[in-house]
């Protein structure tokens, strides 16, 4: 699927129900099994704490709704209560909404498999009662798109915001230059999730390898060698594209179906790049990201304790 189809396709979600409640039950499927039988509980905590009030945001309950607050704003907007539970861990996504993202075949963008990598961290995290956030990055910017919280619902809005910031839906943010230092509050899980097609990634990779001095970062690459795996062509020659820079080309037949190659060395070169910064890096086969970042999830958290 070339760049405009995946812009015509953009009211689709990058993840629906059907989907959601496949890889919610591969989840809990194997977080259960680590969290049952010998293994001490990894619910921690004295309960919630209220924190202070806020205007109303998808995916809040009713029951967090101040009605009597809200009378005085004469319900516009909502004002919500929020709380802060002592949990486990805090997981920040930190999600790739490069326009590279938008592409790919077979009905399937790349940002198709961010999101259902986004799905898998973030329902994990509500099983354990854990917060879940989401930090968008495009190139050398990035915006604190969701504030973490707890729960399902939490989930699903971190896909609608990740969804409307891949299309450019979601309104740019005067702030959106920020370090991730400067979004993260108390020490963080930090998956990083990305194709990593972009020349700044080892600045990138400086970044986190300081950030993973307070918090536990976690390189998720993102297998885009399929995006780029074109049919094979006798011969002639064609004009390409750059949706990042803009930057057209004319290549033959030839070095148009030896891309798929390119892409693929590039990310090795990438990955190796990251481990030798000091970082953990786990790559993501396009229609097993579910099964692979769980079973991740369920080893880092047994390492850990």
């Amino acid at each position: 699927m070339n760049l405009t189809a995946a812009t015509a396709a953009a009211d689709v979600p990058l993840v629906d129900r059907a989907e959601l409640k496949d890889i919610e039950l591969v989840v809990l499927k194997r977080m259960r099994e680590y969290a049952t039988g010998a293994h001490a509980s990894v619910f921690q905590g004295k309960g919630l704490d209220f924190v202070g009030l806020r205007d109303w945001e998808p995916g809040d309950r009713p029951s967090d709704v101040d009605w009597a607050q809200s009378s005085i704003t004469n319900f516009s907007p909502l004002v919500s209560r929020e709380f802060e539970q002592e949990s486990t861990a805090t997981l920040m996504v930190v999600a790739d909404t490069s326009l590279s993202t938008q592409c790919g075949v077979h009905g399937t963008p790349l940002a198709k498999v961010i999101a259902r990598a986004m799905t898998t961290l973030g329902l994990a995290a509500a099983f354990f009662q854990d917060r879940a956030g989401l930090v968008t990055l495009d190139g050398t910017s990035r915006r604190l798109a969701v504030r973490p919280r707890v729960g399902r619902n939490q989930v699903i809005h971190c896909l609608e915001t990740y969804q409307a910031a891949v299309y450019r839906r979601l309104e740019r943010h005067p702030h959106a230059e920020s370090d991730l230092t400067g979004m993260l509050g108390r020490p963080s899980f930090v998956p990083v999730v990305s194709d990593f097609l972009f020349d700044t990634a080892p600045d990138l990779f400086d970044e986190l390898t300081h950030l993973a001095a307070t918090h536990d970062v976690l390189i998720v690459m993102v297998d885009a060698a399929f995006a780029y795996d074109f049919p094979a062509m006798s011969s002639g020659w064609i004009e390409t594209y750059d949706v990042e820079t803009g930057h057209r080309r004319t290549v033959s037949a030839g070095e148009l179906e030896g891309l798929g190659r390119e892409v693929r060395e590039w990310q090795d070169r990438t990955a190796m790049a990251a481990r030798h910064a000091g970082l953990e890096v786990v790559r993501l086969e396009p229609g097993h990201e579910h099964r692979m970042l769980s079973d991740c999830l369920a080893e880092r958290r047994l390492r850990k304790r």
